[in-house]
């Protein structure tokens, strides 16, 4: 990385370095995730967004590549926060569907982040005129949105009601 960011572009390739850390840490920590689960439609999700996630890193590589950049050399300390968060919850003793509610939440915060992360990204690239990183970024932020929802209709509809009993 440049020993400054001088413009909106160095900000663009610091950001995409960062999602692509974030997106390698997931990549880890999803698999744990989905074990924790008890929920079959939860579980399934956690595995579903891995599969995804991996593509997502794909996507930033390509992205990197189009900006003559590469992907590494940044650590999202954020991403590996929300994840000990995560961890940490995993520990906990709790029953069941206590624990698949716990882990929707912390899944969503984690969704949250990259929300935001690949939204600004996003913007960024269209600021600049790359609209083909701006497309890849669209894609991905739309496939996190979606990730979002799906734990948040899985609350709502079933888990959170079953953790109450």
């Amino acid at each position: 990385m440049a020993d400054k960011l001088k413009n909106l572009n160095d900000l663009l390739e610091h950001q995409l370095k960062d999602l692509y850390s974030a997106e390698t840490q997931l990549i880890e920590a999803l698999p744990k995730m989905a074990d924790k689960a008890t929920d079959p439609q939860l579980k399934k999700a956690f595995q579903s967004h891995l599969e995804e996630t991996k593509k997502q890193r794909e996507r930033l590589e390509k992205a990197c590549n189009i900006l003559g950049t590469k992907p590494d050399g940044e650590f999202c300390k954020a991403i590996e926060g929300l994840i000990k968060e995560a961890s940490s919850f995993m520990n906990e003793k709790a029953e069941k569907e206590v624990m698949d509610a716990g882990l929707i939440a912390e899944g969503q915060r984690i969704e949250h982040y990259e929300i935001s992360g690949y939204g600004t990204a996003h913007r960024y690239a269209q600021q600049l005129g790359h609209k083909e990183v701006a497309d890849l970024l669209a894609k991905t932020l739309e496939e996190e949105k979606d990730a979002d929802e799906k734990l948040n209709d899985l609350a709502i509809e079933k888990i959170n009601a079953e953790a109450v009993h």
